[in-house]
């Protein structure tokens, strides 16, 4: 491949970024699921971040760069007194959301945490609103966020459908900078040209390696990497809002461009034609799917490829409490995602290695009947040896109909299965659990416990008056759609 273009004619915009501006700019959501399944996203990710501050390791990044700043009409971070400017302040929101690992999660090729975009939406949002009604104008309300967060869900969703970026060790947070982008961009009042601009940024940015994710440099960074990228996506639709120029052939330019400088290696294992191999590819056009499929981390902060293997392990906590001395090994049965993620042996140096490992996140439940936050932090690991007495003695073996229907869109399954074997040959009977609360299939099961969830979580940080306002408010939809974005977010500082 030449290093230089036959000719320096300028192209068109790659065809992936136009299908995302143009559905960032026309469409318009009609879907009742959708916004009222965002609107118990909106809930649960606010939730997750007020619980996130309890923990000194999160709040020690939060706050302006040079202290004591002032921002006019500053966008406010909930739960706390903080007023920043929105790029930092979408950093901080991303950072709190993000930081336990209990907001929403979306499986396919790749995975990810579509609500990690709220970090932009709502840091935008609560800004203009504000600076509108100063300047005479009508603020934005909630409507716009629900509308912003179904299609930031739904960007970020349909290009993880069947585009993997961990195989080339990209991490899913590329994803968030993109989504993000494009819907700062859009209520920022960007044009199409000012949308493709942004966008191309986004992808031409660099993105996150994958290492912080893994053994043996599994970390904290992982909690705060959202939080980077949904600001970064504010950043990157301010720049182009100001008519900076675009690279339109971001994704596709030869030897420069996103596929072939990180990209060209990513379906390798598709069989796919040579020219066609290092493409993002849609199995289908931009809608609504994303949001109403979304899953919710309801009764476990944990990794979504171990809810399942959580639930199977509270339910046999009786069973094997009063015998724990007498297991002799456990067996974990899962999907290939699962053992490729979060399989891990040997030592957990810290609450981020901790809340990625499948034998970490089922000896828990298996010995207390159930797994917060505060179990993965170092003082409680030091406490109870067992837990990697137990993680010694599990075996992790894939069950390839696990597999498959975790890959089948018409299924998504999420399923493992545990079983505890003891010294006198006697053993528990196989758990399996195929679909975690939190799937669409269980949404009738899962939502009021998702409620029961997030008011737990409001009274983390506010008081019992304070509660009540915020869970009656979204509770109705209709009062929720129309309130200004700028008196929601009044109700959640501190």
């Amino acid at each position: 491949m030449s290093a230089t273009s036959e000719t320096n004619e300028r192209p068109d915009y790659d065809p992936e970024l136009k299908a995302i501006a143009d559905y960032v700019l026309d469409y318009q959501v009609a879907s009742q699921e959708a916004l009222e399944t965002a609107r118990y996203c909106l809930m649960d990710t606010l939730g997750c971040g007020l619980l996130a501050l309890r923990f000194p390791e999160c709040t020690k990044h939060l706050g302006p760069i040079v202290e004591g700043t002032v921002v006019p009409f500053g966008a406010r971070v909930p739960g706390t007194s903080l007023r920043l400017d929105p790029v930092k302040a979408a950093w901080d929101i991303g950072c709190i959301i993000r930081w336990l690992d209990y907001n929403d999660t979306w499986l396919a090729a790749e995975w990810g945490h579509p609500s990690d975009n709220l970090g932009a939406i709502l840091a935008v949002a609560d800004h203009l609103s504000q600076q509108q009604v100063a300047q005479g104008e009508a603020p934005l309300v909630m409507r716009d966020v629900l509308n912003a967060m179904i299609m930031a869900h739904e960007i970020q969703g349909v290009l993880a459908l069947e585009n993997s970026f961990n195989r080339v060790g990209l991490d899913h947070v590329v994803l968030v900078k993109v989504a993000s982008t494009a819907v700062a961009a859009k209520l920022l009042g960007a044009n199409r040209e000012q949308l493709l601009s942004a966008l191309s940024h986004a992808w031409v940015d660099g993105q996150s390696l994958r290492t912080y994710r893994h053994a043996p440099n599994a970390g904290s960074r992982k909690s705060w990497a959202a939080g980077d990228a949904t600001s970064r996506g504010v950043r990157l639709a301010d720049i182009a809002r100001r008519g900076e120029m675009g690279i339109p052939s971001a994704l596709s330019a030869p030897q420069w461009g996103f596929y072939d400088v990180l990209f060209s290696h990513a379906n390798k294992d598709l069989s796919l034609k040579p020219e066609a191999d290092r493409r993002l590819r849609f199995q289908r056009e931009f809608g609504s799917y994303v949001m109403e499929n979304i899953l919710f981390k309801i009764s476990f902060p944990a990794e979504f490829h171990a809810q399942t293997a959580c639930e199977a392990a509270v339910t046999l906590h009786p069973q094997v409490k009063d015998r724990l001395a007498e297991i002799d090994k456990i067996v974990l049965t899962t999907h290939d995602s699962a053992i490729r993620i979060i399989s891990k042996t040997g030592a957990l140096a810290n609450p981020a290695d901790r809340d990625h490992c499948l034998q970490y996140m089922t000896a828990v439940p298996l010995i207390f009947g159930a797994l917060t936050a505060e179990h993965y932090e170092d003082h409680f690991h030091a406490d109870h040896p067992l837990i990697d007495e137990l993680r010694d003695k599990m075996v992790v073996e894939e069950n390839a109909e696990y597999s498959k229907a975790y890959h089948d869109p018409e299924k998504r399954s999420i399923a493992n299965a545990v079983q505890v074997f003891f010294n006198d040959g006697s053993t528990t009977d196989q758990v399996a659990v195929e679909y975690p609360v939190g799937h669409r299939r269980r949404r009738e099961e899962g939502m009021p416990l998702l409620v029961d969830k997030f008011e737990r979580h409001l009274a983390t940080r506010f008081p019992a008056s304070r509660c009540q306002t915020i869970a009656q408010l979204c509770s109705q939809q209709a009062t929720l759609e129309a309130l200004p974005v700028h008196k929601f977010m009044d109700l959640w500082m501190m």
